[in-house]
């Protein structure tokens, strides 16, 4: 698992974390009960606080995505594949608005958006 923390981001620290974690188990490049690296080996990897990083993993386990097992350190739970879907659908969403914002911001009419995604869509 690579994470890539971008400090010059607006998105906090422990954010891009879990965002990038979640996305790692929601794809199955981590997979049910795989152990995720230390809070301090992840900070001093990350060259973030410590503390940063157990409040992503705290936040992940309130998720459901990891468990903590204490002295064992924390492990991937099963993901529920409506839950899956659900995340994959909310990621499409909201591409799908930013590219209607973009459409909008340079004169797009809807009527040329939706007959360009239906272009799309005949041609995959």
């Amino acid at each position: 698992m690579k994470i890539i923390i971008q400090h010059s981001s607006m998105m906090p620290i422990y954010e891009q974390l879990v965002e990038q974690i979640k996305a790692a188990i929601l794809q199955n490049e981590l997979k049910e009960n795989d152990a995720l690296p230390s809070v301090r080996s992840l900070a001093k990897e990350l060259k973030i606080s410590a503390l940063t990083v157990k409040k992503s993993y705290d936040a992940l386990e309130q998720e459901g995505m990891i468990t903590t097992v204490h002295g064992k350190g924390s492990f991937v739970c099963g993901v529920n594949p409506a839950l899956k879907w659900e995340e994959q659908l909310k990621g499409i969403q909201d591409e799908l608005e930013g590219i209607v914002t973009k459409a909008r911001l340079v004169g797009m009419k809807d009527k040329d958006l939706m007959e360009l995604l239906e272009l799309l869509l005949e041609e995959s």
